[in-house]
C-alpha cells in the first residue's frame, strides 16, 4: 500500500492535521488517568490493608462507568458533535479529579470510588469523541494507522503516570497523599477544557443517507449490529480490554507477590514495561502504513499467546520476559480492532463507537483474577489473558482469510 506523506491526514482535499493534533492531546490525558489505577490499586492495599480482590472494586467502578454510559455518551455526541462531546468529557474528568480533595478527608474507599466513578464518566465522552474522530481525519485506507499514531500518546501517558504517581506515593516521604497528583490532573484537564471550548472542529459529514437519523441514535444503534465485522470487532475489543486491564492492574501485586521486588521498583519495573507499549504503538503506526491492518492484528495476537504461555510457565525471573514482551506485542491492538470494527460504517460510527466503548467494562475481570490469585497463587490467573489474547489472534486471522479472498476475487 504506497501512502504519501500527507495521507494520514488529508481527505478529500482537506487537511485535518490541526484537529488532528488537538484530539491527540486528549490520549495522553486518559491515559494518564487510567494508567494511575494501575498505582492506586496496591496503594490502597497498602494503606487500608485490603485484599487484591477489595481492590479490584476500584477497577470494577470505573470501567463499570464505561459500560453505563457509553450509549447516553454516544448519543449525546450523535447530536452535539464532536467538540462538545469533548468538552463535557473534560469537565466531568476535571471535577472528579479534585473531588479526591474530599474523598481524602472522608479517608474512605467508598468516597474515593465515587469519585473515579465521576472521572470514568467524563472519560468515556472523551474516547467514544476522540477514537471515532481520529478515523475520520484522513483517508480511511489509513485509519488504523492514524489511530495508532494518536493512541501512542495513550500510551506516553502511561508511562508518565506509573512513574511520577508511582514514586510520589511509594515514596517514604509522600505520607501517600492521592489527593496530590489528582489534583494538579484536575487542574490541567479544567485548563485543557477552556481550550477546546474556544476551538473549532470540523464536523465530518457522510452523504449516507443516514446522517440526519444519525443525529438521534436509536435507528443506527440498531443498524450496526447487521455488519458481522462490527459485531466481531466488538467481541475480539472486549477480549483486549479484559486482558490489558487485568494484566497492568496485577503486575505489581504478580512482581511483589513472586518476591522480586518491592513497590516502588515494581512502578519502575511497569513504567518500562508502558514504554515498550508506547514504542509498539509508535512502530505499529508505521509499519501499518505498509502492512495491511488485519495482518498486523493477527501478528500481534499469536506475538501475545507465546507471551503469556511463557509467564504460564514460570521460569522464576525469565517469566518477566514474557511478561514485558507481552507489552510491546498489545500495543497495537484497541486502536487497530477499534479502526477496523468501525471502517466503512459512514453515518453509523458515532453509534458503533459508543458500543464499542462499553468494551472496557472488561476492565471488571480483574476482580475474577483477584479472586483466583487469592483462592490459588500469583500465575495461574494469567491464564485469562490468554484466553482473551487467543479471541483477538482468531480476529485478526478471520480478517486476514477475508482480506485475501476480496483480493482474489
Amino acid at each position: 500500500m504506497e501512502l504519501n506523506k500527507n495521507s494520514l491526514f488529508r481527505a478529500n482535499g482537506t487537511n485535518y492535521l490541526v484537529p488532528f493534533v488537538l484530539i491527540t492531546t486528549l490520549f495522553f490525558l486518559w491515559g494518564f488517568a487510567r494508567a494511575i489505577l494501575d498505582v492506586l490499586n496496591k496503594h490502597f492495599q497498602n494503606e487500608m490493608h485490603i485484599s487484591i480482590t477489595e481492590s479490584s472494586l476500584i477497577q470494577v467502578t470505573t470501567y463499570m462507568g464505561y459500560f453505563l454510559m457509553a450509549i447516553p455518551a454516544g448519543l449525546f455526541i450523535n447530536y452535539m458533535g464532536y467538540r462538545r462531546g469533548v468538552v463535557f468529557g473534560l469537565l466531568l474528568f476535571g471535577i472528579g479529579s479534585l473531588l479526591f480533595v474530599p474523598c481524602t478527608e472522608a479517608g474512605t474507599l467508598g468516597a474515593f470510588l465515587f469519585a473515579l466513578f465521576v472521572i470514568s464518566v467524563g472519560l468515556v465522552f472523551l474516547e467514544t469523541a476522540a477514537n471515532p474522530y481520529v478515523t475520520e481525519l484522513g483517508d480511511k485506507e489509513t485509519a488504523s494507522s492514524r489511530l495508532n499514531l494518536s493512541q501512542s500518546f495513550n500510551g506516553l501517558g502511561c508511562l508518565f503516570a506509573t512513574f511520577a504517581v508511582g514514586q510520589f506515593l511509594f515514596s517514604d516521604d509522600s505520607n501517600g497523599n492521592v489527593a496530590v497528583p489528582y489534583v494538579i490532573l484536575g487542574i490541567v484537564v479544567l485548563l485543557i477544557a477552556a481550550v477546546f471550548s474556544m476551538v473549532s472542529l470540523p464536523e465530518i459529514v457522510h452523504h449516507d443517507g443516514l446522517e440526519q437519523k444519525a443525529r438521534y441514535g436509536r435507528e443506527p444503534l440498531l443498524k450496526v449490529w447487521k455488519h458481522k465485522y462490527f459485531v466481531y470487532g466488538l467481541i475480539a475489543l472486549l477480549s483486549y480490554e479484559v486482558a490489558e486491564i487485568s494484566i497492568n492492574s496485577y503486575f505489581i501485586n504478580y512482581v511483589t507477590g513472586m518476591g522480586w521486588m518491592d513497590d516502588r521498583t515494581a512502578s519502575i519495573v511497569l513504567t518500562g514495561a508502558l514504554a515498550f507499549f508506547m514504542v509498539g504503538r509508535f512502530g505499529g503506526s508505521l509499519i501499518m502504513r505498509r502492512l495491511p491492518a488485519e495482518m498486523m492484528l493477527f501478528l500481534c495476537g499469536a506475538g501475545c499467546v507465546a507471551c503469556i504461555m511463557l509467564v504460564l510457565m514460570n521460569f522464576g525471573r525469565w517469566s518477566m520476559i514474557g511478561l514485558i514482551g507481552n507489552y510491546l506485542f498489545e500495543a497495537v491492538m484497541f486502536p487497530t480492532i477499534f479502526s477496523l470494527a468501525v471502517r466503512g460504517l459512514g453515518s453509523l460510527t458515532k453509534s458503533a463507537s459508543s458500543i464499542l466503548m462499553m468494551t472496557p467494562v472488561g476492565g471488571c475481570g480483574f476482580l475474577l483474577v483477584g479472586i483466583i490469585a487469592d483462592a490459588t497463587d500469583m500465575v495461574v490467573p494469567f491464564i485469562i489473558p490468554l484466553l482473551c489474547y487467543v479471541i483477538v489472534a482468531l480476529y485478526g486471522f478471520g480478517l486476514v482469510v477475508s482480506r485475501a479472498r476480496k483480493l482474489r476475487s
